[in-house]
């Protein structure tokens, strides 16, 4: 297949999660990758960088650099990275009005030259970018989706098999809600082998698993000290990718522009969703208990809060 002919990914933001998402992207051979960064040179040393791995590790795929959306013309997805990252001390809150008119910017000049693509925001505060990017676009909900549930659930998964001394293959979890503190992860619906771990764990080690997973973000910042987590997420924007280019129908946790859906109205909230060609196709709804149901419409409001105080 000629590079004229074949699919390509635009990812915008050429830091650690940028880049490392074109590096998952381009080694897997799904697509062509461009990458672009408002600074001069970053991308395209980045892309340079990468190409140079092709023989070694035995890819075909073109990757490129650029600072000018118009090399990113025709993109079949626009994966969003660039903003701030958090640092220390710092909630997604603070992160709110920056981060807004960044990804405002940068979703109106790459849906200006690929209006079919789907876009997956990827920049924080999560859910309120995901607004940001619909306006931004004027896409349907369709194809404006965050990625967040994916992520969420993996660290779930992983503290899970930390916990139990098992593989992290056989583990199955949902988490819903918002990106971050107000997250709803559900043990109810979550497995081990088929087996749900309230059969496996005390409810004190749930507790204590939950509780690490909501601040799943913030213990790694807390680490790193000058940055944020960028491996992970990477990791779960290739499988939404993955799954929206080859048409696999994949049932994923995204945030999703919710209309009436669990109940709630207007705001983008994590739930499970099949994710295929034409994005987000359809959205899962799954039955709650009171308490689930309060926790994912007091996550919502928190949502709403951050969406009613971004920029006119």
């Amino acid at each position: 297949m000629s590079r004229q002919r074949r699919r390509r990914v635009t990812v915008i933001g050429a830091g650690n999660v940028g880049a490392t998402t074109a590096q998952r992207i381009i080694e897997t051979g799904l697509a062509d990758v461009m990458l672009i960064d408002i600074v001069e040179g970053l991308p395209q040393g980045k892309a340079l960088d990468l190409a140079e791995a092709a023989p070694v590790i035995g890819y075909d795929g073109h990757i490129g650099g650029t600072n000018d959306y118009a090399d990113t013309a025709g993109s079949r997805i626009i994966v969003v990275t660039s903003g701030l990252a958090r640092q220390p001390g710092m909630s997604r809150d603070d992160l709110l009005a920056k981060n807004a008119g960044i990804v405002a910017s940068v979703v109106k000049q790459a849906t200006e030259v690929s209006p079919e693509a789907i876009v997956i925001v990827v920049t924080n505060p999560l859910d309120a970018m995901c607004h940001v990017a619909m306006k931004a676009s004027g896409f349907p909900r369709e194809r404006v989706i965050g990625m967040a549930g994916v992520l969420d659930s993996a660290r779930f998964r992983y503290f899970i098999a930390d916990e139990l001394d098992v593989s992290v293959r056989d583990i199955r979890t949902f988490v819903l809600g918002g990106h971050g503190d107000t997250m709803v992860p559900l043990p109810r619906y979550s497995t081990v082998g088929g087996v749900p771990i309230t059969e496996l764990m005390t409810p004190e080690r749930i507790d204590a698993v939950v509780d690490r997973t909501r601040n799943g973000g913030a213990e790694i910042v807390a680490l790193l000290k000058t940055g944020s987590a960028f491996y992970a997420p990477a990791a779960a924007v290739a499988e939404m990718v993955e799954s929206i280019l080859l048409d696999q129908r994949r049932i994923l946790p995204c945030a999703a522009y919710l209309e009436g859906e669990y109940g709630i109205d207007g705001v983008f909230v994590g739930v499970p969703v099949i994710l295929g060609a034409g994005g987000m196709e359809k959205i899962i709804e799954i039955s709650l208990l009171p308490g689930e149901k309060e926790e994912l419409e007091r996550s919502a409001a928190s949502v709403r809060e951050l969406v009613e105080k971004l920029p006119a």
